[in-house]
């Protein structure tokens, strides 16, 4: 069986003298999407910051298609086809959606633009109706569009998803949840997820991660995590 495209090891991270991350071992294999899920402040959005350098690593490796970026700085991780959607969205919001497209694609030195924005748009026709419209004037689940779409411009090989239904109408999350599961299906684009919404992640996700203080304390296929009852009592009681 082929190495993990992303293997954390032992990754411990702090915030000053507050250590967030306490050993974490996590993979992801090409193909896959993988759930990591967790109340607020578990540690989930350090994680995938970590992932990017920034906070960096203290301790542990984190390997990229076999190579320890952990040492590197953000620029160089990003330049490896990883790309990341954060949390609440961070368009460039005077920009419009067609110039936040072409911020995404210059990480990967702006080639096949018009290509790559066709396939975004396919995926997302809302944005193309609004690809003049500044960002800042779009709607939440029209900004969360945006800033994936931004992402994929990139040509990623890993894309890391920070909490995509966050603020977002139930019928927004199901559009976007699902055009994540088309991307992959179609492209075989692997992806890691971070989110809140526990049922509909596990929903999508191959596999998941529980993520309780920092360290990780469950693992499973999306389907076994769902049916376990811990999981439902402490994540999804309610929440769908």
């Amino acid at each position: 069986m082929s190495a993990p495209l992303l293997r954390l090891e032992g990754v411990t991270a702090f915030y000053g003298a507050i250590q967030a991350l306490r050993g974490v071992d996590l993979e992801v294999n090409a193909g896959e999407i993988v759930a990591l899920i967790g109340a607020n402040g578990a540690g989930k959005s350090t994680l995938m910051m970590t992932i990017c350098g920034n906070p960096r690593a203290r301790s542990g490796r984190i390997l990229y298609d076999g190579v320890d970026i952990a040492p590197l700085p953000t620029h160089a991780i990003m330049r490896r086809r990883i790309a990341q959607s954060p949390e609440g969205r961070r368009v460039f919001p005077r920009m419009t959606v067609y110039e936040n497209l072409q911020m995404g694609a210059e990480a990967a030195g702006g080639a096949d633009f018009e290509a790559l924005s066709e396939q975004v748009y396919a995926l997302f026709p809302r944005l193309r109706e609004r690809r003049h419209q500044r960002g800042g004037t779009l709607s939440g689940g029209e900004q969360q569009m945006l800033s994936i779409g931004r992402a994929l411009m990139s040509r990623p090989r890993l894309l890391l998803l920070d909490e995509p239904s966050l603020g977002l109408a139930p019928l927004v999350v199901r559009m976007i949840f699902g055009a994540i599961r088309q991307l992959n299906q179609r492209t075989g684009l692997t992806v890691l997820l971070v989110e809140q919404n526990a049922y509909q992640a596990l929903r999508l996700a191959h596999r998941g991660y529980v993520l309780v203080n920092g360290a990780i304390t469950m693992t499973g296929s999306g389907r076994e995590l769902l049916a376990r009852p811990e999981i439902r009592a402490a994540y999804l009681e309610g929440a769908h």
